[in-house]
């Protein structure tokens, strides 16, 4: 019985001190801010690409387009 209640006790402690621990621990990274991290970076490089495929499909593709048709459009 004592060998129980020491075990017991012991474990109580160790819980106790590990949780005294993680309250302690003022590095702020956990999950929530990697999280965070990772859906602002994949917001922001969604947000890239549309404005990439944007400027090439509304000014830069048909302007090219046009000037290669002009360019062999050639009657001479």
């Amino acid at each position: 019985m004592k060998k129980w209640l020491s075990a017991v006790r012991e474990k109580g402690m160790y819980t106790v001190i590990m949780a005294k621990s993680a309250l302690r621990n003022r590095r702020g990274e956990g999950f929530v801010d990697s999280a965070v991290k990772i859906l602002i970076a994949v917001v922001i490089g969604a947000l890239l690409l549309a404005g990439l495929y944007l400027l090439f499909n509304g000014t830069i593709l048909p302007t090219l387009t046009q000037r290669i048709k002009d360019m062999f459009n050639y009657k001479g």
